[in-house]
């Protein structure tokens, strides 16, 4: 059996989810294909799986007519609904969405997607966030939803040791846009800085996925807080040495923050536990999934300043604390996300749509 999974580019949460459920998937003897319509760095992390990169009909309808595929899972870009029926594909598709941005834009791309969906798409697919049942659940009902976590690599990404550095870290994982909320974490390390001076600030993504205009506002921004030499920012890390990165800035004593006003999942967060780095994060629904408050990590209220300062502190200072945290995060993570359920759940959805004999 095979399958099409289909982004723009491979970048991101959508580039790991689709490398990790492709073994998943390959565990229960269905192969994944992959299908980007641009290039971006993250093409390096795929090793072993069928990938193309085209956003060209003719050699689109190339890879359909050659593969004859059972389904195609596509992602986001409602609009490839429609061009995957024109050039020929009659088989089911499933329209699959991770993150929508803030929630006016995700409302927006919604009610534009309904009629493709309706037309094209013979069922929905999201991850367990409530923003995206609700709006899927009240805007087109009656298309069969699929609603199930994301994996995560347990058997191959996880903590390493390394000597330790004596300066407590301050992570973040992103591309400059408004969404990901920066400015919140600029203003987070300021005043983390004025407090202890001793903080670093590690910062990872593809700036070349950034518009100019926010790349021109970071600049400006870390300066006037002086931020610049407590900075350094690590641009197009492969996603296998993220897990040093994580190990190291939770070794440091530091924690791995999320500012993002919605997310449908967040790898990076979810990794970063699952490589014993505290996370104290930004209410932004999806992170939810993996954050039990105080528990797995720290959740603050969007848009709560201060509230985010004191409990990055507690993260720093209370050790004790800080331990369960790391140690109830691996765990959580690797009995709620592991690619053998991911398969299961998938497989199932397959079943139900007939896609595969019951």
């Amino acid at each position: 059996m095979k399958i099409l999974f289909t982004f723009y580019l491979p970048s991101g949460g959508m580039e790991t989810l689709n490398r990790i459920r492709a073994k998943s998937l390959a565990n229960i003897g269905i192969e994944s294909h992959l299908l980007y319509l641009y290039n971006a760095e993250g093409k390096k992390n795929i090793v072993g799986i069928t990938t193309y990169i085209t956003n060209d009909d003719t050699k689109i309808k190339e890879i359909l007519d050659k593969n004859q595929y059972d389904v195609i899972v596509v992602c986001t870009d409602f609009y490839l609904l429609e061009r995957i029926r024109n050039l020929g594909y009659s088989g089911k598709i499933i329209y699959e969405v991770q993150g929508l941005g803030v929630p006016s834009e995700a409302a927006a791309v919604v009610d534009q997607a309904v009629p493709y969906i309706k037309s094209y798409a013979q069922a929905i697919l999201y991850p367990q966030t409530s923003h995206l049942i609700h709006l899927f659940n009240s805007k087109i009902p009656d298309i069969p939803q699929y609603c199930f976590d994301n994996p995560l690599d347990i058997h191959g990404f996880g903590y390493r040791n390394h000597e330790k550095i004596s300066q407590p870290i301050i992570g973040w994982v992103g591309r400059m846009e408004p969404n990901k909320n920066w400015t919140f974490f600029l203003e987070l390390c300021s005043h983390l800085i004025k407090w202890n001076n001793n903080l670093q600030i590690w910062m990872f993504g593809d700036l070349k996925l950034s518009a100019d205009d926010q790349k021109e506002e970071f600049k400006k921004r870390t300066e006037q807080l002086h931020l610049t030499s407590h900075l350094i920012h690590h641009e197009d890390v492969p996603n296998h040495e993220m897990a040093d990165f994580y190990s190291k800035i939770g070794d440091s004593g530091g924690f791995l923050s999320s500012t993002s006003i919605l997310e449908g999942f967040g790898y990076s967060v979810s990794e970063a536990l699952l490589c014993r780095c505290p996370v104290v994060a930004t209410d932004s629904d999806g992170i939810k999934s993996f954050i039990i408050h105080n528990y797995t990590g720290k959740i603050n209220n969007q848009g709560d300043l201060m509230q985010a300062v004191n409990y990055a502190k507690e993260i720093i200072i209370d050790i004790e604390a800080r331990e369960k945290i790391r140690e109830q995060g691996v765990l959580h993570i690797k009995q709620n996300f592991s690619p053998e359920k991911y398969g299961n759940s998938f497989n199932i959805m397959l079943r139900s749509l007939g896609i595969i004999g019951s």
